[in-house]
């Protein structure tokens, strides 16, 4: 079994920035497709940034600019900076990852099997 885990999450004030960071137990479970997803209260889960099979990396029009991935293939871990953060980005931030997802259906959270435990993130004014 795949174990997915991220951390990196907690309380900031409008402004400020965080770094979460998603990391994979098997290390042959590399060089897959991965992704960030979050849910707020009352509202869908939604993809927030995501790398798909071929390395191409998608990002959600309510946070570009503001957010983004890289990786560090030697830890098997994915990170996600996210600066300038807003009330609007509060909710749990869920690492998703698979072995094969494509360009056009990054978004749908039925393309990942494996999920994080998902981590807090709380932003305030």
């Amino acid at each position: 079994q795949v174990q997915v885990m991220e951390s990196g999450g907690g309380l900031v004030q409008a402004g400020e920035s965080l770094k979460l960071s998603c990391t994979t137990s098997d290390l042959t479970f590399a060089h897959t497709a991965m992704a960030w997803f979050r849910q707020a209260p009352g509202k869908e889960r939604e993809g927030v940034v995501g790398q798909d099979t071929n390395g191409y990396t998608h990002t959600a029009d309510s946070v570009k600019g503001r957010f983004t991935i890289s990786e560090d293939n030697a830890k098997n871990t994915l990170y996600l900076q996210m600066n300038n953060l807003t009330s609007d980005d509060t909710a749990i931030y869920y690492c998703v990852a698979d072995w094969e997802v494509g360009a056009g259906t990054w978004y749908e959270p039925d393309e990942y099997t494996y999920w994080g435990q998902g981590t807090q993130v709380t932003v305030s004014s």
